[in-house]
């Protein structure tokens, strides 16, 4: 009787491994199809991609979508301003110098794009996990008045569109003469309150006694933040990279807001006004899809460790 219950139960736990092995192969060509289609439609020909018959593979790889995707328009590699000295004494100004533009040589416009695209997503991440990291352990850690306040604002600010704050964004870059420029695109992302809520969770993983240690040993705050806590909540900041490179890489609608000129768009942006210059042109659409999803795959792959402890670190106790 024992003997036919361990087969049994031996059956079922075979019959579940498989099943779980089947089911992951089966969601992961569904979520990996449509990178898939966007790879192999940049390197069709029109016929194929409006072929009524789905084409499952090119017959011959075409390069010709990017060749018109390089072609159609032209910007500087990078131009640099340095504005001129300004000093102000009473009613007098002082002025030192000419503003000074340096200008990179011209490239194809997608090229531009996608710098400007990489710059934006690297410097929110960098910025994003710095200022995330901080307050997260502020918060954890400290104690001060008005703690719990700041952290209901927080998590409130979670629930809140961009829609709902745009205009204040938008008079706030006006202001500050960032409109029309990366750092427009940049600076509201940097204090993302998702990133505070996720690092603030795995700094309260953090026992308090370290931190009272390295205090009592006469460590600065700073010393006990880069030393003690960074380096525990690295996962957790490798987490919060993936999030906000994503995010930021994805925040078409403020990069349409806030971005105007030629040389100053996104991959995104970019392809999205060449395609309005006529009819759907879907190779050419796929080719910038395909060109956009490079830096996506390279960054998940450099943090995909960070990343999955991050996901599964908060289910492991003990």
């Amino acid at each position: 009787m024992n003997g036919n219950n361990l087969n049994q139960r031996s059956f079922w736990d075979k019959f579940y491994k498989y099943f779980c092995v089947v089911a992951v192969v089966i969601l992961a060509i569904m979520f990996a199809f449509p990178l898939y289609w966007i790879i192999t439609g940049a390197f069709k020909t029109g016929k194929e991609i409006n072929s009524t018959t789905p084409v499952w593979f090119p017959s011959q790889w075409d390069m010709g979508n990017f060749q018109r995707l390089m072609s159609k328009r032209t910007a500087p590699l990078f131009d640099i301003t340095i504005p001129a000295l300004k000093l102000t004494f009473g009613k007098y100004v002082v002025r030192l110098g000419k503003t000074l533009v340096i200008t990179g040589p011209t490239v194809a416009a997608p090229v531009r794009w996608l710098l400007n695209t990489v710059f934006m997503s690297v410097a929110s991440m960098l910025l994003t996990c710095l200022t995330a990291a901080m307050a997260g352990y502020v918060l954890a850690k400290k104690r001060f008045w008005g703690k719990g306040l700041i952290f209901s604002l927080v998590v409130c600010a979670m629930a809140l569109p961009k829609q709902v704050i745009l205009i204040p964004l938008l008079r706030e870059m006006s202001a500050l003469h960032l409109y029309d420029k990366i750092w427009a695109v940049i600076f509201p992302i940097v204090g993302w309150p998702f990133g505070v809520f996720l690092l603030k969770q795995f700094a309260e993983g953090i026992p308090t006694e370290m931190v009272e240690a390295c205090r009592i040993d006469g460590a600065s705050e700073w010393r006990t933040f880069t030393d003690v806590m960074f380096p525990m909540i690295k996962p957790g900041v490798g987490a919060c990279a993936i999030f906000t490179f994503i995010n930021s890489w994805n925040d078409y609608f403020m990069q349409l807001i806030m971005l105007t000129a030629n040389k100053n768009l996104t991959i995104s942006l970019g392809i999205a006004t060449m395609q309005g210059e006529s009819s759907t042109d879907y190779g050419l659409l796929m080719a910038g899809a395909a060109l956009a999803s490079v830096p996506i795959i390279i960054v998940f792959l450099i943090f995909q460790k960070y990343f999955t402890k991050g996901i599964t670190m908060g289910a492991v106790k003990g």
